[in-house]
């Protein structure tokens, strides 16, 4: 087999390029070349999408609001290779280098030394030249909303059998958001009687231990909120069954993008109102191994439950600006609230805050103790654009 392009599928107002203010979301479907159904929908989503805008006001205001990346296919090799469709496992799972993909990303627990595959890597480097605030990325071979974290030590409470995220309360919102929106997913019914989940969502580690997976990535390194949807029991469902999970899932794909506008955004300029890339900008109780940072455009995303949150600004190696800030839920106008930082005297080009490339967990026990003692445990267009592999 020859190796594939990944295709990803832009929609927006502004597809071609990031507009400041826009959040920037993504779905990812077919990572596992066998798992099937994620892959179908996306594709009915896109024209859900294209077809509703300027005729139904709330996608509308959606498609004018986000951009919106859609990649139907992660491991086109493997669907090829699936000759014999299987509700369970097949050799198709893997990339034509017979790598699973979803083992494949750096880990930020353990050194998983990865010989990192070519459709991993474009992922990676995607994920690096776009500011993504939300994500999903969508499987097969049972019913459940996953999240952060899939892999975890003492410090993320691993030993009780659930690994917390220092967002946990917002990822739980996350995966309630779409299973209860869709069809069955929050009745919590498993695929056979050995496994149930309550509400239809689940801690990742919690399931099973993951090594290398794709959501921790976008979540630690990425600055990408991610949770893994599985959507059908079958891994690979016979073609007339197609149609009822679009019609399952329809609702809930729309409902999740719409969280993206959670929390609050804003710009880090200075006096003259120019933009400070690299600063930090994070919750106070909310550590993050690798610091949350502003784009070149200055620009920060925190995905936050309503409340009052205070928010530190931080220029590195210079000064930190703590302002406390009231939190309303503004998913419903499709925007996060706004929230500038301006600092009166600040150096030009200030550096990147370094991350360890194996960010382990311990950290954030220094970083937390003065904190709650919960956290020691804790017009329309559309453009294609080819990942090259």
């Amino acid at each position: 087999l020859k190796g594939r392009d990944l295709w990803v599928l832009v929609l927006g107002r502004f597809p071609t390029h990031h507009k400041i203010g826009i959040p920037e979301f993504k779905y990812v479907a077919n990572m596992h070349g066998d798992e099937t159904v994620g892959r179908e929908i996306l594709l009915h989503l896109i024209e859900f999408l294209v077809t509703s805008y300027r005729r139904d006001p709330v996608i509308t205001r959606l498609l004018n609001n986000t951009r919106i990346h859609i990649m139907p296919t992660m491991n086109p090799d493997g669907f090829e290779a699936t000759k014999v469709p299987d509700c369970y496992y097949t050799r198709g799972r893997y990339n034509k280098n017979g790598q699973d993909l979803n083992r494949n990303f750096p880990d930020a627990f353990e050194s998983n030394n990865a010989d990192i595959q070519p459709e991993t890597q474009a992922v990676m480097n995607w994920i690096k030249n776009e500011t993504f605030v939300l994500s999903a990325n969508l499987h097969g071979g049972a019913l459940v909303a996953s999240y952060t974290f899939d892999n975890g030590n003492s410090v993320t409470g691993s030993l009780n059998g659930y690994s917390r995220s220092p967002d946990d309360d917002v990822f739980i919102h996350l995966a309630k958001t779409y299973s209860f929106n869709h069809a069955s997913m929050y009745k919590g019914i498993g695929c056979d009687n050995r496994q149930t989940f309550p509400a239809g969502v689940t801690n990742g580690y919690s399931w099973y231990q993951l090594e290398g997976g794709m959501q921790d990535y976008n979540y630690v390194w990425g600055q990408c909120f991610e949770i893994t949807l599985e959507l059908s029991c079958c891994k690979y469902p016979p073609e007339d069954q197609l149609e009822k999970f679009w019609r399952d899932n329809k609702v809930a794909l729309i409902e999740y993008i719409k969280q993206v506008h959670l929390g609050v955004k804003g710009q880090v300029t200075d006096k003259n109102g120019n933009p400070i890339p690299n600063a930090i900008v994070e919750a106070q109780g909310r550590p993050h191994i690798c610091p949350y940072r502003t784009n070149q455009q200055g620009e920060y995303f925190l995905l936050l439950l309503p409340g009052t949150y205070v928010i530190n600004a931080t220029v590195p190696g210079f000064k930190s600006m703590l302002e406390t800030v009231e939190i309303p839920d503004n998913t419903g106008n499709f925007s996060a609230l706004k929230h500038d930082f301006s600092f009166s005297e600040a150096p030009i080009g200030s550096r990147p805050v370094s991350c360890p490339k194996i960010p382990l967990y311990q950290e954030l026990q220094r970083a937390s103790a003065a904190a709650k003692p919960t956290l020691h445990i804790w017009g329309l267009m559309t453009i294609m654009l080819v990942i090259f592999k």
